[in-house]
């Protein structure tokens, strides 16, 4: 079996076990979802959920946070871990937001990477979620699994992007990303994979 196969049947095999493929970060706007993302670094998502609304309702666009010290945003965050290094990034990233694209996230990988703090993840997460065009958002889970499957043999994420990239439908990527997350929370675990209960054990290279 190719690579080519491997990938086609595990984005079949999720789509089936995950069909609402959905981001788990709670967002209403583009600039709340790219704040959330840089929060979210070491931090659980639901921890994340559970900051974010007091902090977007103090800062409720990329003015009033370009405005903000790094104080006042740590006020809000310090449960999420390294939050001063988060704060100072979320204020920079707001400053450059509204000195430069007027206060809007911009729609691809060049200049959301130019943003203090955002690397090609989030980048990704923001051109797939908000943007709705082709994205790769490889996380430790993408990693992992992709690389059981037999995908790869990498580490690095940027690399196995360009693979993902090449082996994935385009309008399938997105989705498959987020159930990549969700596979990998409930089955394909790091240190104790449930692989009798995988969706994918039958092309797993981990299994044969």
């Amino acid at each position: 079996m190719t690579k080519k196969q491997i990938a086609l049947n595990a984005v079949e095999a999720l789509k089936k076990e995950y069909p609402d493929a959905i981001c788990s970060l709670v967002y209403t706007d583009p600039l709340h979802l790219l704040i959330a993302t840089r929060l979210a670094a070491q931090c659980t998502d639901a921890r994340v959920n559970m900051v974010t609304p007091a902090l977007f309702e103090r800062f409720p666009d990329a003015k009033s946070f370009a405005e903000a010290t790094e104080q006042d945003v740590a006020e809000y965050i310090k449960s999420c871990g390294l939050y001063k290094t988060k704060s100072r990034d979320i204020v920079a990233m707001a400053k450059k937001l509204t000195d430069d694209y007027n206060g809007k996230v911009p729609d691809n990988i060049e200049d959301l990477t130019s943003l203090p703090g955002i690397g090609r993840k989030t980048a990704n997460l923001i051109i797939g979620d908000v943007y709705g065009k082709p994205a790769v958002v490889v996380d430790t889970h993408c990693i992992r699994i992709t690389r059981r499957l037999g995908l790869h043999e990498l580490k690095d994420a940027k690399r196995i992007e360009f693979i993902l990239r090449d082996l994935l439908p385009p309008e399938e990527s997105n989705d498959f990303c987020h159930r990549i997350v969700l596979h990998g929370r409930a089955v394909c675990d790091a240190r104790k994979p449930k692989c009798e209960e995988c969706c994918m054990k039958d092309f797993c290279s981990k299994n044969i």
